[in-house]
């Protein structure tokens, strides 16, 4: 048997927005949602980074009575990188129909808006009624406007995020709380 490796050290990381504040944006996001939510509706999380921000969002929306169909969009433009690589993969397609219902396309991040763009570009080609986008956050030069993501939780300085499904390089995407690496 082999002996365990040991840990990692933890990177000095500035916790951004604490868990309760974090849970706190989640909800008053929610309450900005529910009136837009009306008819068929599928929430759509873009995998991986916006696992944990669609869980509770999708909790916040069902204390308000909404319950919108969850399916997933597994997108690629970062790999392991810090950065975009500038071209957007799918590597994997929602399983549920899309034609003529309302879309809830939900996003970690909106930095450049390649990835959301595209991902409601997609649905929009499969027949979607109407394409919402969510971001838990945006960063300080992220498309504003027509080009700019729908609802977002909260801006986030111009830094580089982990916790809560952010991740560098795989790592630290559990934290409960969004922090930065310098």
């Amino acid at each position: 048997m082999q002996a365990p490796t040991p840990l990692a050290p933890m990177p000095k990381i500035d916790v951004i927005l604490s868990e309760a504040d974090l849970m706190a944006r989640v909800d008053a996001l929610a309450d900005r949602l529910v009136p837009r939510l009306t008819g068929d509706w599928t929430a759509v999380s873009i995998l991986i980074g916006a696992t944990p921000f669609t869980s509770d969002l999708m909790k916040a929306l069902a204390r308000r009575g909404v319950h919108p169909v969850l399916d997933v969009l597994w997108l690629e433009s970062y790999r392991d990188a810090r950065e975009s690589s500038g071209r957007v993969v799918v590597r994997a397609d929602v399983s549920r129909p899309v034609e003529g219902r309302g879309m809830l396309l939900i996003d970690d991040v909106f930095d450049t808006g390649r990835t959301l763009d595209f991902a409601k570009q997609h649905l929009i080609a499969k027949g979607a009624r109407e394409v919402l986008t969510v971001a838990l956050t945006q960063k300080p030069w992220a498309p504003r406007g027509p080009e700019g993501v729908d609802f977002c939780a909260f801006d986030a300085p111009g830094r580089f995020l982990v916790g809560y499904g952010m991740d560098d390089a795989g790592l630290y995407r559990g934290l409960p709380y969004i922090g930065a690496l310098d």
